[in-house]
């Protein structure tokens, strides 16, 4: 059920990342991983689980070892976290042309537990997970993405051209597949996004405002999202909302220094 979106104007257009911010993506993704020991206190006292599920969705090329950090911390705050198991995060050729293997995956979940399924996606995952939670309104709880283009101009995002090459999408195709989930998801939603993203446009990964959306700036690099203190604290904040109870994320007090703006 893709939808078509237009292109920008040239007054407003989207720009890519810049190359330095790209170039410099890992160097800046492993001083992010590098930070967790120091932030582990922190981590430690944010707030724990129902033990309800967790479907945590890898983004464009990488598959379940990028998000293994992750899924160990919710796993420690007593969430019962799920690898997507479907290899790298090849677009269709992982999850099947119409989605039928994720989705397979995603009702393996839901009938093993009996409970909602959060969904937390991480770059072209967040799109995917935005995508699953309109086929399954009911058995998603909340979908949380992190620095994922569902918005904007997706052609601006840096692996676009690697992107068609693997998948074999056209233009047209392309833009559809990735904007298809542009109006707010049927459930709450989180999109974490971070204005310094080497890979992304920030703007292509906000979320437009709703009852129950919410758009949390972090500091850091779009590679290191998954092993960033911040975007970590945030994920554990918005999984321990009671289901039903959804809000937007306190800014208030210490945490202003973290998470700058929730806004444009």
């Amino acid at each position: 059920m893709p939808v078509s979106q237009a292109r920008p104007s040239a007054a407003d257009a989207i720009k890519p990342p810049s190359t330095l911010l790209t170039l410099a993506e890992i160097h800046r993704a492993l001083f992010e991983f590098s930070t967790l020991p120091l932030a582990a206190p922190i981590l430690a006292r944010a707030p724990h689980g129902d033990g309800h599920p967790v479907l945590v969705m890898p983004g464009f090329i990488a598959g379940d070892a990028s998000t293994d950090p992750l899924r160990r911390y919710l796993d420690l705050l007593g969430y019962d976290s799920y690898a997507w198991e479907l290899g790298r995060n090849l677009g269709p050729h992982a999850i099947g042309a119409q989605g039928e293997k994720l989705v397979a995956r995603f009702e393996e979940i839901y009938a093993e537990t009996g409970r909602k399924v959060s969904l937390v996606g991480w770059s072209l995952g967040g799109v995917m997970a935005r995508e699953l939670s309109r086929r399954f309104p009911d058995a998603v709880r909340q979908v949380i993405t992190l620095g994922s283009p569902f918005t904007g101009d997706p052609m601006a995002s840096k692996p676009t051209k690697l992107y068609q090459f693997v998948t074999g999408e056209g233009d047209d195709n392309f833009e559809a597949r990735l904007t298809a989930s542009r109006e707010p998801p049927p459930v709450p939603s989180t999109a974490i996004y971070s204005k310094t993203d080497g890979v992304v446009p920030w703007r292509n990964c906000i979320e437009q405002p709703a009852p129950t959306t919410d758009n949390i700036e972090v500091y850091g690099s779009h590679c290191g999202l998954g092993v960033n203190p911040s975007v970590l604290y945030l994920i554990a904040d918005r999984l321990a909302l009671p289901d039903g109870e959804w809000k937007p994320f306190d800014r208030s007090g210490w945490r202003a220094a973290f998470f700058p703006s929730s806004g444009h």
